[in-house]
């Protein structure tokens, strides 16, 4: 807990480097090039499929640990859900499979509303949850910045590090997708990819920083973003507006891998690395 924050920056760090290398992979590639197409034709075709089968994987994962969140942090709020955890998630997998099936691009606009929705909760939580810090409402806070660090073993930092680091999977669906932008597509792709960063780092820095300040430590049935939402708002509608719109984002993330993973397996079939029924 104590090395949250300094691992936290780490994150951040590494959100700003892979921010400005895809600003220029949106420039070079603006018919959308991914860490696949980036690889292979400026490195070589096998690390080009080193970074192919690691985002193949990464899609996979993004689904089940993105839908899994969701359910955990519905559940949280609604804990009649508890037993039923495995059974839900399962339902939103084939719902979002079903929906992705049918075709979601007219229905982009539907879409946007739980990202609105969620933006402004976790905002007005960060903006509360400051407040309350600065004011002094917040009983024995943790300190930010530790003047002598324990020791802990590096594989347990490395692991609190990749796990910081599922929080940036998103970034590279933009520069795979810029020719779906409306032109000019790689200046509106680059647009998005700022506001992409900017929200989700301070968000995500946000978030770290208040629940390190706030001390929060999860357990069965709670997760850190219901525990923070607790302390800020209490028990009211607050907490259950954090909770419902980090399940709806959530099972957005998760979307997102039904429109990138077929994109890049059809980029890798091309090449003669996938059955040819993926083009």
């Amino acid at each position: 807990l104590s090395w949250s924050m300094p691992i936290a920056l780490a994150v951040g760090v590494l959100l700003l480097t892979i921010t400005l290398s895809y600003r220029k992979t949106i420039e070079a590639y603006p018919g959308g090039g991914g860490a696949y197409t980036v690889a292979r034709e400026n490195i070589g075709p096998k690390t080009g499929l080193l970074a192919g089968a690691a985002l193949l994987v990464d899609y996979i994962l993004t689904v089940a640990v993105s839908v899994s969140a969701g359910i955990e942090n519905f559940a949280a709020a609604v804990p009649e859900v508890q037993g039923h955890k495995v059974a839900f998630g399962v339902l939103a997998v084939i719902v979002i499979m079903l929906v992705n099936l049918r075709g979601i691009r007219e229905s982009s606009n539907i879409l946007a509303l739980p990202t609105y929705f969620f933006i402004f909760s976790i905002l007005a939580l960060l903006g509360v949850g400051l407040w309350k810090v600065m004011n002094g409402q917040v009983p024995d806070p943790a300190p930010v910045l530790h003047e002598a660090y324990p020791a802990i073993p590096l594989f347990l930092l490395l692991r609190a590090f990749s796990s910081g680091c599922a929080a940036l999977t998103g970034i590279e669906a933009i520069s795979n997708g810029v020719q779906i932008f409306e032109k000019p597509a790689h200046k509106n792709a680059k647009i998005t990819l700022g506001w992409m960063t900017f929200l989700l780092g301070s968000m995500f820095l946000g978030l770290s920083l208040l629940a390190h300040v706030y001390r929060i430590i999860p357990f069965e049935g709670e997760t850190a973003i219901s525990l923070l939402a607790r302390g800020v708002f209490g028990d009211g509608i607050g907490h259950y507006a954090i909770q419902m719109a980090t399940t709806m984002i959530l099972l957005l993330a998760a979307n997102t891998s039904f429109a990138d993973f077929p994109r890049l397996a059809s980029l890798m079939s091309r090449d003669g690395y996938l059955p040819k029924q993926f083009t």
